[in-house]
C-alpha cells in the first residue's frame, strides 16, 4: 500500500541555500550575520531555516564543515600531498594567496575572519579548535622531518609552525583589507625564505 509523505516538501535546494550562507558568513563573520539576512540570502523564509539546519549556530557549524571540505580544502591537501613540511606548508601559503583573493567569494579565510568580534563562546572556541589543530598538523610535520634530517636538528617545530600560521592568518586580513594576489604570493615566497635551511655534512 502506498503511503504519503507527510508535511510539506522542501521547495527550496539544500546545497544552493547553504552555500549561500556560507557567503554570508564569510563576508559578515558570525556574530553580526543575522538570522533575517540569512534568510534574505539564501532566498528562503525562517521556518524553513529552522525545519532545514536547526537555529543558527547548528546552520554555522555547518556552514564551517562544508568550507573546510570546500573552499579550504587547499591547506590540508597540501599537507598531505608534499613530501616534506617546507613544501607543504609553502604550497599552502601560496595556494592561500590565490583562494583569499578569488574575487567568486568573500575575501580571506571564514575560519579566521569569522571570529573577528565573536561574542558566542562556543563559536569561537570551535573556530579556535580547527585553527589549533591546523597548526598541530604543521608542527607534526616539521618535526617529522626535523627527525628525518631535512631540517636541522636545532628547529623549534611549534615556533616554526605557529610563525606560518600567523603568516597564513596575516595573508587572510590583508586579502579583506584590499591585498592582491601577488602581493600575498610574495609574502609567501619571503616568509618560505626564513626557514631554517638543511644542514648538509661534510664529505
Amino acid at each position: 500500500m502506498a503511503t504519503t509523505q507527510r508535511g510539506r516538501p522542501r521547495s527550496f535546494d539544500r546545497a544552493t541555500a547553504l552555500e549561500r550562507a556560507t557567503m554570508a558568513f564569510w563576508e559578515h563573520g558570525y556574530e553580526t550575520t543575522s538570522v533575517a539576512e540569512l534568510t534574505r540570502a539564501m532566498g528562503i523564509g525562517a521556518p524553513s531555516l529552522y525545519a532545514a539546519f536547526g537555529d543558527k549556530r547548528s546552520l554555522f557549524e555547518e556552514v564551517v564543515t562544508e568550507y573546510v571540505r570546500s573552499h579550504g580544502s587547499f591547506a590540508a591537501r597540501a599537507l598531505d600531498v608534499e613530501p616534506t613540511a617546507r613544501a607543504g606548508i609553502g604550497r599552502m601559503l601560496r595556494e592561500a594567496a590565490a583562494e583569499f583573493t578569488d574575487p567568486a567569494h568573500p575575501r580571506g579565510c571564514l575560519v579566521i575572519s569569522a571570529a573577528a568580534n565573536c561574542a558566542t563562546p562556543d563559536v569561537a572556541d570551535s573556530l579556535r579548535d580547527r585553527r589549533n589543530a591546523n597548526l598541530a598538523g604543521m608542527e607534526a610535520r616539521i618535526r617529522a622531518d626535523v627527525a628525518a634530517g631535512l631540517l636541522p636538528a636545532g628547529t623549534d617545530a611549534r615556533a616554526l609552525a605557529r610563525f606560518s600560521g600567523a603568516v597564513l592568518q596575516g595573508m587572510s586580513q590583508q586579502a579583506r583589507d584590499g591585498a592582491t594576489r601577488q602581493e600575498l604570493e610574495a609574502v609567501a615566497e619571503a616568509a618560505m625564505r626564513a626557514w631554517p635551511e638543511r644542514t648538509v655534512d661534510a664529505p
